[in-house]
């Protein structure tokens, strides 16, 4: 491959499959010590082994997609990232729509880790039938963009309208839905349990 790099040619070599498979191993420790993981931990929550785990990361043993694909679900990033595949140019973000009861959610940002962003798209009349609060680890912001939103916190009972916001630690029970006929379009904050969407505002000038 040949590149420009000012006003000249250069040369860039690509890797070789052995160099890709060679880089995984330091590549997946890196991640799990960045991440603060045990190995007893990642192997509870892939159901590969502890020793298994601890080749691949040593290089003792090939990555296979059969390992690979639980661990990038665990660590939640793409596979790509995993085997250090090289990017292809192009500078756009590329949204991936998902659909997750019954609503499309659009993740818009790549991060893994800290406060995530996402767009949540919700039909009209949707989830269906009786609200059933849950609780999960985590905190949320929601932002409503258009439409009406229902949010069950608790014993709360809350309608939400464009440009009304709401913020709740996810250990409380809730529920969330839209009871109108139109599609609701919702901005959505979530963090880790503890961590939370830091709002600041100027200082009010002279009265």
């Amino acid at each position: 491959m040949v590149g420009m790099a000012h006003g000249r040619e250069e040369r860039i070599t690509p890797r070789t499959t052995a160099e890709v498979v060679d880089g995984v191993g330091p590549r997946l420790r890196a991640l799990r010590s960045h991440r603060d993981v045990t190995l007893a931990a990642l192997s509870k929550q892939t159901g590969i082994s502890v020793s298994t785990l601890s080749r691949l990361e040593s290089g003792q043993r090939k990555p296979t997609l059969e390992l690979l694909l639980p661990l990038a679900q665990a660590y939640q990033v793409p596979l790509d990232d995993l085997v250090g595949a090289p990017r292809t140019g192009d500078p756009r973000v590329h949204l991936k729509p998902e659909m997750h009861g019954g609503r499309v959610v659009v993740p818009l940002t790549r991060r893994t880790g800290g406060v995530r962003s996402f767009k949540q798209l919700f039909p009209p009349r949707s989830p269906a039938g009786e609200p059933t609060l849950k609780t999960h680890e985590g905190y949320e912001w929601l932002y409503v963009l258009s439409g009406r939103l229902r949010l069950l916190l608790g014993e709360r009972d809350l309608d939400l309208g464009p440009g009304e916001v709401a913020e709740f630690d996810t250990h409380t029970p809730h529920w969330i839905g839209n009871v109108t006929d139109e599609v609701t379009e919702v901005l959505c904050l979530y963090g880790p349990q503890g961590e939370r969407a830091h709002v600041r505002s100027r200082p009010a000038g002279p009265a």
